[in-house]
């Protein structure tokens, strides 16, 4: 059997793949890149725009991540540190528009103003708080906080409509928020990788094997699932982005540095309402607080979401217990997954998260009007009859060994990668795919350590995003400069 030679190997037709590829791509174009992908199409698991919130994940509407101490403090360093990777992103967007590379920016990504609301005394002292807190540093310097009727009439009408006038609330609002549909931006890149020379996509091709050899490549075997033909890849760099899919051929690989992760699976599904007259009232993301014992994928939100160019209104997501990996994926990719070196991290996982257990479970036994009464917090009018359910992703948190040998679920998105920097894999969720030029600059720099310094790829990493090297948390005036390209590139600045 032939053995196709190439310099990386791209695993998983997703976002983060996509996102590597385009940036390799435009750093050596004489690269062999080879993409493959389970499915016979790309972006069609975690990247699909119907199994993502689709949020352009800067920390302007998610509470969760700005904590509240006991203290009744507000931390706001993560908030910080997600809004500073989604300005890279957004950087990276506008050169592709700017070189014609990507098309019409509305085709990927559209102005929508993202809103936090919370009721009660104590949601409403939260988020007074949050907002005197991220108002004050530039990042978050167009940040709105109102209390008032007529100002949230403006904001959210589906939201205040009909509610008791008698219950306090607040919100927040930046209005150049975003909602991305990173199936169609995918899809595009993906399509564009394919018109250059030197990259291959080869589909229905799930992994079935992977290993290291003597000389240092890395073999990737794969079967052709239409043809049944087994075939075998060679390549010096291994990505592995393949959403969930990723952490069962991290264990394939058997590097020291996959050692003692496990996965902890999640469902999800939405409430979506495609009407018309209902969808036109609505042009927001709103977030509030999510619920004692849930994860922070579930933190409730009602958002205008534009997928394929077709608007549409979400509420979720609704969590619940799954045992797969992906969202085609086999019942028994948790079982799979539990190894040896991981085994005592996951019990200890499941022995101190047995409230979040039950709450996926209770989830899962919801009945419509149940859910549909959690979306009147949101709007108060809204009938059964409206809205229908419909599935989301999957995703896998991160189980981590901690020092004494027990395990820590992670809520977040991580590179692992091989020291000798010939594989990395990113596993985890939110905020993943809005972060994803930031984080494939990481995989960039901890596996294309050598080239990364030249004087070549250093000018070319600045020209595809300006603020390379720098930090838009401690440098406002290059904030300022940074955002003013985007806003105006990718049409999000407010009329």
């Amino acid at each position: 059997m032939a053995v196709r030679q190439a310099d990386v190997v791209l695993v998983g037709g997703g976002v983060m793949s996509a996102t590597l590829g385009m940036m390799l791509r435009q750093l050596d174009p004489s690269l062999d890149i080879v993409m493959v992908e389970r499915l016979d199409h790309v972006a069609h698991e975690s990247t699909d725009g119907w199994n993502n919130a689709g949020t352009g994940h800067a920390g302007y509407c998610e509470l969760n991540y700005t904590p509240e101490g006991d203290d009744g403090d507000v931390t706001i360093d993560r908030a910080l540190t997600i809004n500073a990777s989604f300005e890279v992103s957004l950087q990276l967007w506008s050169w592709l528009v700017e070189q014609g590379i990507l098309q019409e920016p509305k085709s990927f990504i559209n102005r929508t103003p993202h809103m936090s609301f919370v009721w009660g005394d104590d949601g409403v002292r939260f988020l007074k708080r949050r907002h005197e807190k991220l108002k004050a540093h530039h990042l978050f310097r167009e940040m709105e906080y109102t209390e008032s009727p007529e100002v949230l009439q403006q904001w959210m009408p589906l939201v205040v409509k009909n509610r008791d006038p008698m219950q306090k609330v607040a919100a927040t609002r930046i209005g150049h928020g975003a909602d991305v549909d990173f199936g169609s931006l995918t899809r595009s890149m993906v399509t564009y990788l394919e018109s250059t020379p030197n990259f291959e996509l080869m589909l229905s091709s799930p992994v079935t094997d992977l290993r290291k050899r003597k000389n240092g490549r890395w073999k990737v075997e794969l079967k052709d699932q239409k043809t049944g033909e087994q075939k075998k890849v060679e390549a010096g760099f291994v990505f592995l982005g393949a959403g969930g899919g990723a952490l069962p051929m991290l264990q394939k690989s058997e590097i020291d540095e996959a050692k003692g992760y496990g996965g902890f699976p999640v469902s999800g599904q939405w409430l979506v309402c495609q009407k018309p007259d209902i969808v036109e009232q609505h042009r927001a993301k709103v977030y509030g607080k999510a619920p004692i014992g849930a994860p922070p994928m579930s933190v409730p939100h009602l958002d205008t979401r534009i997928i394929n160019g077709e608007p549409a209104l979400l509420f979720g997501p609704f969590a619940g217990f799954t045992t797969r990996f992906l969202k085609k994926g086999s019942v028994f990719d948790l079982f799979g997954s539990v190894k040896p070196t991981n085994l005592r991290p996951m019990l200890s996982v499941s022995r101190t998260n047995m409230d979040l257990t039950r709450y996926l479970i209770g989830e899962v036994f919801q009945s419509h009007g149940d859910r549909v009464a959690s979306l009147r917090n949101f709007f108060p009018d809204a009938r059964e009859e409206d809205w229908k359910l419909q599935n989301a992703g999957q995703r896998v948190q991160i189980i981590k060994r901690t020092q004494d040998g027990g395990g820590k679920l992670e809520f977040g998105t991580e590179i692992v990668a091989a020291k000798d920097g010939t594989l990395a894999a990113l596993l985890g969720a939110s905020p993943g795919a809005s972060t994803a030029a930031h984080a494939m600059l990481d995989v960039i720099h901890r596996c294309f350590s050598e080239r990364v310094q030249t004087e070549e790829w250093q000018a070319r990493l600045r020209e595809l995003i300006p603020s390379y090297g720098q930090s838009l948390v401690d440098d406002e005036e290059l904030l300022t400069r940074v955002r003013e390209r985007t806003l105006n590139t990718l049409r999000l600045r407010e009329d």
